[in-house]
């Protein structure tokens, strides 16, 4: 599976994740719809690729009970065992708490790493050698971690910056 990370700036904090290269568009499509924060851009995700939104979640959901309290052993523990055996792209979702998660969310996985800071509605191609986001494109749907016979189109709003 051809995989990349993905960083998520929005007003409560930063979230990054390894999810496959499909789901880049799929990112770039729900940013079409003017998500305020990570679940209103999962939500707008959705019909473009069924698994991401519940992948990140669920993910997410495990992070919270393991890192409470500003003890953050788990997920240290989790990001040094990845780096040890050079499985980053086998990471589950986490939060932004410190300067170990923050250098974590900032490293390419596979095909690399795409940022995409709602607050200020840019995405930001840190390293991206899966496919260059474009304003207008196409994209297959996703269902069940499948491609689809079916196409979305969508067209990113002006005022939305693409960084290179």
């Amino acid at each position: 599976m051809f995989v990349m990370r993905f960083t998520i700036i929005d007003p409560a904090g930063t979230v990054s994740f390894v999810a496959p290269c499909n789901g880049l568009k799929a990112l770039v499509a729900a940013c079409s719809k003017y998500p305020a924060d990570l679940a209103s851009l999962l939500d707008a995700s959705t019909p473009y690729d069924t698994d991401l939104k519940d992948h990140v979640l669920n993910s997410l959901a495990i992070f919270d009970e393991h890192n409470t309290g500003g003890n953050y052993e788990q997920i240290h523990n989790s990001l040094d065992y990845a780096h040890e055996q050079h499985m980053e792209y086998n990471l589950p979702a986490f939060r932004v708490v410190d300067e170990k998660t923050r250098q974590a969310s900032l490293e390419p996985v596979g095909a690399g790493i795409v940022l995409f800071n709602l607050k200020e509605r840019r995405i930001i191609q840190v390293h991206n050698t899966y496919d260059n986001i474009r304003r207008q494109d196409r994209g297959r749907i996703h269902k069940g971690g499948k491609p689809t016979k079916q196409l979305y189109k969508y067209e990113l709003p002006l005022d939305w910056q693409i960084v290179p």
